[in-house]
């Protein structure tokens, strides 16, 4: 296989997006023999036939095997992967439908749930559905996680100790696609923000979560499976670039999509360019439950309680600002100590406003100083959004 992915450039403000560059990258082409297990090769996406994987469960070879070709395909091949018949039992499939469903319309009761990248109205999201899903019909939670191959290609991407969380999405008749994008981390911040972060750690991003989608019904092409571009995870300044019209343009004409049965899993890097799409059908809702798992190593060394880092501190800093305004110091100084990431969040009690995040701890803290609160207000604000975090 011809290995075209450039170099990091180690750099703080990384480069422009060149178009010819991500072009380039996105018009190779798998090769079967890079590929051994897979059953064939559609699309430029290996796929895999579950039910063969299943009858060899207990060959530790094959395992290992296995894992490192499904790396390899979400690393340096065409990012995406399919596995048929992930769950041989479509029954279980069945039964989490109907849970999703009566969950949407419990909280269609509540108001509606947006979607980061389609139109409001066009879907129905179930936020936390992981949660949701154990809590609503436990037995029926653990014959849908009790699978082996889901183990497997999670482990294959992030090694031992994954975390799932899913975000079931369902696009009704007549829903118009989503704008192509990248995904969770940078994939959720805006252009700044990611110009804020150097290539490398762009690049380290994509390696932290392993996108799925299982499919929940059969989903032909004019219900609008996920639009993909293989090979586009390549790119090492697609985070900032897939908002220029040029990348979209190219998208528009060279995305691929497959047809999924029920009980299929589609894998893919959360870097690769990717759209849900068009549901062109007259009476088919395309329901997909996605799999967002992530990797062990996001986490903190030690436990630090940034809610009570801010309030002990916060009248100190009000007079420290008083004398130097918003100087770098006092700057440095909150981002030292309150949380400037948004995530994890609960998205049904913090909706993001503005952008595709909720309000940091940061954030916060900038506008009590800003509009002169008590520490009263602040301390108020501050337990108000750690209690709306918990899921």
């Amino acid at each position: 296989m011809t290995q075209l992915q450039p170099k990091l450039v180690a750099a703080s403000t990384p480069p422009k997006g060149d178009i010819a560059a991500f072009a380039t990258l996105c018009e190779q082409w798998p090769s079967q023999h890079d590929y051994p297990t897979a059953d064939r090769i559609e699309a430029r996406i290996p796929i895999y036939a579950g039910d063969q994987l299943r009858q060899r469960e207990g060959d530790i070879t094959l395992r290992q095997g296995l894992l490192t070709e499904w790396h390899r395909c979400l690393l340096e091949g065409p990012g995406v992967m399919v596995i048929e018949n992930l769950y041989a039992d479509t029954s279980v499939i069945d039964a989490a439908t109907q849970c999703f469903l009566s969950i949407i319309e419990t909280e269609k009761t509540e108001g509606g749930r947006g979607d980061h990248f389609a139109p409001s109205g066009s879907n129905d999201r179930i936020w936390n559905a992981f949660q949701k899903h154990a809590e609503t019909d436990p037995e029926g939670f653990l014959d849908y996680y009790s699978n082996p191959l889901l183990d497997w290609i999670c482990e294959a991407w992030l090694g031992p100790f994954y975390q799932i969380t899913s975000q079931v999405n369902v696009v009704n008749p007549g829903g118009r696609a989503q704008q192509p994008h990248r995904d969770y981390h940078l994939g959720f911040q805006t252009d700044e923000t990611v110009r804020r972060f150097p290539i490398s750690m762009q690049h380290a991003s994509q390696l932290l979560t392993l996108q799925g989608a299982i499919a929940h019904g059969d989903m032909p092409i004019e219900t609008g499976p996920t639009q993909l571009l293989p090979y586009s995870q390549q790119y090492p300044q697609g985070y900032m670039s897939y908002r220029d019209p040029s990348f979209q343009d190219h998208f528009a004409e060279y995305h691929v999509q497959l047809p999924l049965g029920k009980g299929d899993g589609l894998f893919f890097s959360p870097a690769l360019f990717h759209a849900a799409g068009e549901n062109d059908s007259r009476d088919q809702r395309r329901m997909a439950n996605l799999l967002q798992v992530s990797s062990a190593f996001g986490r903190t060394m030690e436990t630090v309680d940034t809610r009570h880092l801010v309030e002990v501190s916060y009248d100190s800093l009000k007079r420290r600002v008083a004398r130097e305004g918003n100087s770098p110091a006092i700057q440095a100084f909150i981002a030292a100590v309150a949380e400037g990431y948004s995530f994890p969040a609960n998205l049904d009690k913090t909706p993001p406003e503005g952008g595709m995040a909720p309000e940091s701890q940061q954030q916060l803290l900038r506008r009590a100083l800003q509009e002169d609160w008590s520490l009263m207000r602040l301390q108020d604000a501050l337990q108000y959004k750690e209690a709306a975090r918990r899921a």
